[in-house]
């Protein structure tokens, strides 16, 4: 398969080649911006969106530190040795080839960035499948190395993720307290009124000792029903 996908590349325009070769490192740094547009985005949510946005490189650095320790246990050859002819230069020696640390991190991204924000699952996941495959595409590669790194990407980098958020939303609230003056993620008051129930209002607040005043409306109901008990006078 390997041999059939590098002759098709070789038959192909100049400009896909340059596009190929490019193409992954851009698509890194497209997944880059697109960590920075979901950081905006999560800045008014609750924080554990937030966390997850700032936890979700350290997971895919966990990924790769996991490829890398596993590219040094099988020691695999690159395909390009040997005087294949490949659209990109084949890496030096001790550069080995299994699985492909550019798959790790495409998929990697794309599976942290749908934990915060599912609406990119339908771009992002194609588009790390694209980077990972012009990575056989030319040459450096072959298809199992890409759909190794492919696998622990999406496995490897949200787990890290979701075991580091944990520790990171604390850090997120405090941050954003210290950035808002004092005010954090909006949370429900304590004694605070049912909505909905009549009275309406503002809640009330808490009197002496803690106790919590009937709403007037209630209390005025209250007062009517004992002025027409037979005796109450």
């Amino acid at each position: 398969m390997y041999q059939d996908i590098v002759g098709f590349s070789l038959t192909t325009p100049a400009w896909l080649h340059t596009f190929a070769e490019v193409g992954t490192d851009a698509g890194l740094f497209l997944f880059a911006a697109l960590f920075v547009v979901a950081a905006v985005r999560a800045w008014r949510g609750p924080a554990r969106d937030l966390a997850l946005v700032i936890a979700g490189p350290a997971g895919i650095v966990g990924a790769y530190v996991v490829s890398e320790v596993v590219k040094l246990l099988v020691r695999e050859d690159r395909p390009c040795r040997g005087g294949v002819a490949t659209i990109a230069a084949c890496p030096p020696l001790g550069d080995w080839s299994f699985p492909s640390n550019h798959s790790v991190i495409a998929a990697g991204a794309a599976a942290t960035l749908v934990l915060v924000w599912r609406g990119l699952a339908w771009a992002v996941f194609p588009l790390a499948a694209v980077m990972a495959f012009s990575r056989v595409f030319v040459g450096v590669h072959y298809p199992h190395d890409v759909a190794a790194g492919f696998l622990l990407g999406v496995a490897l980098a949200p787990l890290f993720t979701l075991l580091l958020v944990g520790a990171v939303t604390p850090a997120v609230r405090l941050a954003r307290a210290r950035l808002l003056g004092g005010k954090g993620d909006p949370a429900p008051q304590p004694g605070a009124w049912p909505a909905g129930r009549s009275g309406g209002g503002a809640a009330p607040r808490p009197g002496p000792g803690g106790y919590v005043a009937e709403p007037p409306a209630n209390r005025s109901v209250a007062s009517m029903s004992r002025s027409r008990t037979p005796g109450s006078e």
